[in-house]
C-alpha cells in the first residue's frame, strides 16, 4: 500500500485519462495529493478515472484541454490553482506519436509533434512554476527513444524527447535557487491501449529488452511518485531512464 506522502499537496497531470497517466493520476491520489488532469477526447474515460478517485475519499479533476493550444495549457494551471488553493506538483505526460518514412513523413505530424512533446512542457511549466514554492516538483514523460530508436520512421518522436533531456538540465538552473525540481523520466516499452504487450510489434521490442517484459504503466507511476515526494529534493536536472534494458 502507497504511504500517504503527498497529504496537502496539489499535483497537476498533463495527459491523465488512461495508459500511464491515468496510473500516475490514481497513484498521486493514493499518497494523498489532490489531483487534477488534462484529457483531449477521452471524455468517458477522464470522467470514469475522476469518480473512481473521489469514490474512495480522494480529490480528482478532469480538465479538458489539448496540450498543442497555449491557451488551454496556461488555462488548466488557473482552474487547479482555483480549484484546489495552490499546485506543487506538475507532471508532462501529454504526448504524440507520428511514424513514418523520412520521404512520406507530412510537415503538419512534424510540427504537432514539438507542440505536444515539447513546447506543452516549457509552457506548463513556465505556468506552473509561478504558483510553486519550496519544495514544487516538475516531471516530465520522455522516453528511451532519445537514447535509443531502433527502427526507421521515428525520428521525429526521437527528436522531441532528446529534446526534454537538454530543457529539463536547463530549466532545473532556473527553479533550482526556488527550491523546486525538475527531471525528466524515461520510460521503455509499457503495456497500454495504445501499445499492447500482446501486440505483434512488441514482440519484435521485446527481444531488445534485457527484462523480455513490456512495463507496467505502475511501475512508471511508482518512480513518478517518487520524485514527486519529499525524499527526493536532491535530484534535479536529471533523466532517468526506466525501461527494462532496453536502452542497455
Amino acid at each position: 500500500m502507497s504511504e500517504p506522502n503527498l497529504n496537502g499537496k496539489v499535483a497537476l497531470i498533463q495527459g491523465g485519462s488512461r495508459g500511464i497517466g491515468a496510473a500516475i493520476v490514481t497513484r498521486l491520489a493514493a499518497q494523498g495529493a489532490a489531483v487534477a488532469f488534462t484529457y483531449v477526447s477521452s471524455e468517458a474515460k477522464a470522467k470514469e478515472l475522476q469518480d473512481r478517485v473521489v469514490a474512495v475519499g480522494g480529490k480528482a479533476l478532469a480538465i479538458k484541454a489539448d496540450s498543442a493550444d497555449a491557451n488551454a495549457i496556461r488555462q488548466a494551471v488557473s482552474r487547479t490553482v482555483e480549484t484546489f488553493g495552490r499546485l506543487d506538483i506538475l507532471v508532462n505526460n501529454a504526448g504524440v506519436l507520428a511514424m513514418a518514412p523520412l520521404d512520406e513523413f507530412k510537415l503538419e505530424d512534424f510540427d504537432r509533434t514539438l507542440a505536444v512533446n515539447v513546447r506543452s512542457v516549457f509552457i506548463a511549466t513556465q505556468e506552473a512554476a509561478r504558483h510553486m514554492g519550496e519544495g514544487g516538483r516538475v516531471i516530465n514523460i520522455g522516453s528511451t527513444n532519445a537514447e535509443r530508436m531502433p527502427f526507421a520512421g521515428g525520428g521525429p518522436y526521437a527528436m522531441s524527447k532528446s529534446a526534454l533531456v537538454g530543457l529539463t538540465k536547463g530549466l532545473a538552473r532556473d527553479l533550482g535557487p526556488r527550491g523546486i525540481t525538475i527531471n525528466n523520466v524515461q520510460p521503455g516499452p509499457v503495456d497500454t491501449d495504445m501499445n499492447p504487450a500482446d501486440s505483434d510489434f512488441a514482440g519484435s521490442l521485446i527481444s531488445l529488452m534485457a527484462s523480455g517484459r513490456y512495463g507496467r504503466a505502475e511501475e512508471i507511476a511508482s518512480f513518478v511518485a517518487y520524485l514527486a515526494g519529499p525524499e527526493a529534493g536532491y535530484i534535479t536536472g536529471a533523466s532517468l531512464t526506466i525501461d527494462g534494458g532496453f536502452s542497455a
